[in-house]
């Protein structure tokens, strides 16, 4: 199989195919999971969120029409432009590299719908880990929300093909190497379009080890947006909140 450059996610992400394949991602559910995540933390009115791989801003909007002060970060410039229409007082996206760590700190440090296990380079994951250590304030909480690797894993679907308007998305899934792939190629305006998804295959120890080694503590884990416990089995979800 030819995959694709170490940084996959720089060009796909910048792409508005991407865009146009995850549209019907659910907004309702986001919000849900928002309203949960920040009465469960208590989080006081006015904290600063920090939302990392923050995308198109769906969830910085609805983190600051909850009476947040949000930043959205992500490395897809296209990305940002799009976030910096809903830019207002304390609602700021800028284009960042979430291995590298903010000047400011946060009250709360989200990384969310599996934002993190892209690189090809272990290192980078573990800079990520730090990095968002130091952007926590005294007492801060950080997020990472991520897939259930083992469900994922059981239950993966190696072909389709899903129809978005007129464009046809052909869609491959494969494990290999401790890593998750998915080609999607397609053809559109008589051309024809091949990009490779990559994440890394990381399950509740993997991340116990990142943050033992970056001195983090892990408070509670989640399987759901209900916030209900993580089962390795059955959990849609791998929810960590840390301190």
């Amino acid at each position: 199989m030819n995959k694709e450059p170490s940084k996959w996610y720089a060009s796909w992400f910048n792409t508005p195919y991407y865009h146009i394949l995850y549209k019907d991602r659910d907004y309702a559910e986001a919000q849900l999971f928002m309203r949960n995540l920040t009465k469960f933390l208590k989080l006081p009115q006015h904290s600063t969120i920090l939302d990392l791989a923050c995308g198109k801003g769906r969830h910085s909007v609805y983190l600051h029409e909850l009476g947040y002060d949000v930043t959205g970060v992500d490395l897809s410039e296209n990305s940002i432009a799009s976030a910096k229409a809903y830019e207002k007082p304390g609602l700021h996206f800028e284009v960042h590299d979430m291995s590298v760590p903010m000047v400011q700190a946060f009250d709360l440090v989200v990384n969310l719908f599996t934002s993190f296990g892209y690189f090809e380079n272990e290192e980078d994951n573990y800079n990520t880990i730090k990095a968002i250590k130091q952007n926590l304030k005294p007492n801060g909480f950080g997020v990472i929300d991520f897939m259930n690797v083992k469900k994922v894993m059981n239950n993966l679907v190696a072909q389709e093909t899903k129809t978005v308007g007129n464009i046809d998305f052909h869609i491959r899934r494969s494990i290999e190497n401790g890593f998750i792939y998915k080609e999607i190629n397609f053809e559109d305006n008589q051309q024809n379009f091949s990009f490779t998804e990559k994440v890394k295959a990381l399950c509740l120890e993997d991340f116990k080890s990142y943050f033992e080694q970056a001195g983090i503590t892990l408070k509670h884990t989640f399987g759901d947006y209900h916030l209900n416990n993580f089962e390795e089995e059955s959990s849609d979800r791998l929810i960590l909140v840390f301190q």
